[in-house]
């Protein structure tokens, strides 16, 4: 069978570009009407896409002046949508620095039982001392130490999913006996950041735990990817640098004794369209005009941790910004902001248009056969096992790759016709079901090495 395209919608209420909600059609409260996602997971799941996904934070982000702010909690979204789907898989973010390893497990092993096994979990670290202010801390942990921090916690949740095995429930009605209490295994996890004693308050999952996903694309990130992620949810400018990065992350993979093929990069592409290539820029060119640049200066400016009114608009970026690794926040998108705007000359004017749309994502623009063309070139050229797809605008973003992008990858042979049977999210990205670690004939995995 020839290699299938992984398709992800990353769902952003009105759409990606940052001046989507200004357009006629969109509807400025859309980011927290369930109606709103209902109709786009239900637009995503007739595309055929293996899963839809929801950022998150625990932050406002931006201003209220810039574009629709607050989110609804991504867990309880994607439970309510679980209900109004049946194949689509179900990807929440959620973070590592500012939850407990005990109550996130049991809502993601909750959310893969409602679902049938559609669960998935982007884990991010959050960068930001924003968000660290919300928790009672007066700056962000260092980058190493949110990592190691990650870690812990993803081995004290693997231990917890694993604490039930498959067969604990024994359902015996004559003899009066429930369930087998030597089937279950308390994690006892006494480490540098958790203390977990019990065992999870919820059965072993269909899926036996949620598909892994990781943004990161640091080194501290990549090292994590390689360690524990399933898919890798990436911003690459060009196919040079996607493939390099492609190659990268897959030889770590291997040298951590996991089988390449088990961990898919998913790079995000931002698609624009139109009946003609004049037409689709035309359109690419109504949403910028909608920018408002003072609200891009102040988020530029944050990004590339300097001082406000440092940037001129019409000016370059300063020539003494300072290397990645003196950045605390989010490393490898302050990198590939400043090398676009050094490689391609931009203002900060053009630069902030150019982010406008992705934050950093390849943007492209251009009729639907050109949007194919450009996801077969990159995903037969060893630079994506698929793609982050993040419509300018939703609906109709969505709308137009389904009824006029799909196809075409269709006819193609590079995506699938049909669902086919029910299947797990794990099994729609070809990954294995994991065995339990505590059962005898599955190794327990070892400690985590330290992220530095």
């Amino acid at each position: 069978m020839t290699r299938q395209l992984h398709l992800n919608a990353f769902l952003m209420s009105t759409g990606h570009h940052e001046a989507s909600w200004r357009l006629p059609e969109s509807d400025p409260y859309a980011h927290v009407d369930l109606g709103h996602y209902v109709n786009l997971a239900r637009i995503a799941e007739r595309g055929t896409f293996d899963s839809l996904f929801l950022a998150d934070g625990p932050q406002l982000w931006g201003n209220l002046a810039q574009r629709p702010a607050g989110a609804l909690e991504p867990l309880t979204l994607l439970t309510a949508l679980a209900t109004a789907t049946e194949h689509i898989g179900l990807i929440a973010t959620a973070s590592t620095s500012y939850n407990s390893p005990y109550n996130l497990a049991r809502k993601f092993a909750s959310l893969d039982i409602i679902s049938g096994g559609r669960a998935g979990w982007n884990i991010v670290t959050t960068a930001g001392a924003e968000a660290a202010r919300n928790f009672g801390l007066d700056a962000e942990p260092a980058h190493a130490e949110r990592y190691a921090r990650a870690a812990e916690f993803l081995d004290v949740a693997l231990k917890l999913w694993d604490s039930w095995e498959d067969d604990a429930i024994v359902a015996d009605k004559a003899a009066g006996v429930w369930g087998d209490d030597a089937k279950v295994h308390p994690p006892r996890h006494k480490g540098t950041y958790f203390s977990v004693e019990g065992a999870l308050n919820v059965p072993r999952s269909p899926q036996g735990y949620p598909v892994l996903v990781q943004a990161g694309s640091s080194e501290d990130g990549k090292a994590f990817a390689a360690r524990y992620a399933e898919a890798v949810f990436t911003a690459q400018q060009t196919i040079e640098d996607a493939q390099g990065f492609y190659a990268d992350l897959k030889s770590r993979t291997t040298e951590a004794g996991r089988n390449p093929e088990h961990i898919k990069v998913l790079p995000g592409i931002v698609p624009v369209f139109g009946s003609t290539e004049a037409e689709a820029r035309a359109n690419e060119q109504v949403l910028e005009d909608h920018i408002v640049y003072a609200h891009g200066v102040g988020r530029l400016e944050s990004l590339l941790q300097l001082e406000p009114g440092t940037l001129e608009l019409d000016g370059r970026l300063p020539a003494d910004l300072p290397p990645e690794s003196a950045i605390e926040g989010a490393k490898s998108r302050y990198t590939l902001v400043v090398e676009l705007a050094r490689r391609e000359r931009l203002t900060v004017r053009q630069l902030i248009g150019r982010l406008g749309g992705g934050r950093g994502h390849l943007t492209f623009a251009g009729t639907p056969e050109q949007v194919a063309d450009q996801i077969e070139r990159w995903f037969t050229q060893g630079a994506a096992d698929g793609f982050n797809i993040m419509p300018a605008v939703l609906p109709s973003g969505l709308e137009a790759f389904v009824e006029h992008v799909v196809p075409i990858l269709r006819a193609r042979g590079l995506l699938r016709g049909e669902y086919g049977p029910r299947r797990t999210l794990r099994e729609r990205y070809g990954l294995p079901r994991p065995a339990n670690q505590y059962l005898s004939d599955s190794p327990v995995p070892a400690p985590a090495p330290a992220l530095v």
